[in-house]
C-alpha cells in the first residue's frame, strides 16, 4: 500500500528530455543543474522522491522542490531563482 501524498503527474517532452539527459552528462555543466536535471529524469522513471534522493544523495525536500519546479515552468524552473537583498560585496578585493 502506498503512504504518502499522491503526486502530480510529471511528463517530459522529448525535447526536453534529451536536453536534461545532456546537462546531467556534460562534464562541463554546473554541478547544481546536473544534479536538478538527474533529480527530474529519476521522478520520471516512476521512482518516487525518497527513491530519487538516495540515488541523487539529496534530501526528499529537494527532490520535491525540483520535480515541482519543473513540473509547473519546465527547464526555465531549473534556474537558479534571484536571491534577495544586496549582491555580496567581495572583502578581499582591491579594486
Amino acid at each position: 500500500m502506498r503512504t504518502g501524498r499522491p503526486k502530480k503527474p510529471l511528463e517530459i517532452q522529448a525535447e526536453d528530455r534529451e536536453k536534461l539527459h545532456m546537462i546531467a552528462r556534460r562534464p562541463k555543466s554546473a554541478q547544481a543543474m546536473a544534479m536538478r536535471a538527474r533529480i527530474v529524469l529519476g521522478c520520471e522513471q516512476g521512482m518516487n522522491n525518497s527513491e530519487v534522493a538516495r540515488k541523487v544523495h539529496v534530501s526528499g525536500a529537494t527532490v520535491g522542490k525540483w520535480r515541482e519546479r519543473f513540473r509547473e515552468f519546465g527547464r526555465d524552473g531549473l534556474l537558479d531563482e534571484p536571491r534577495v537583498g544586496a549582491p555580496r560585496k567581495n572583502h578581499g578585493s582591491t579594486d
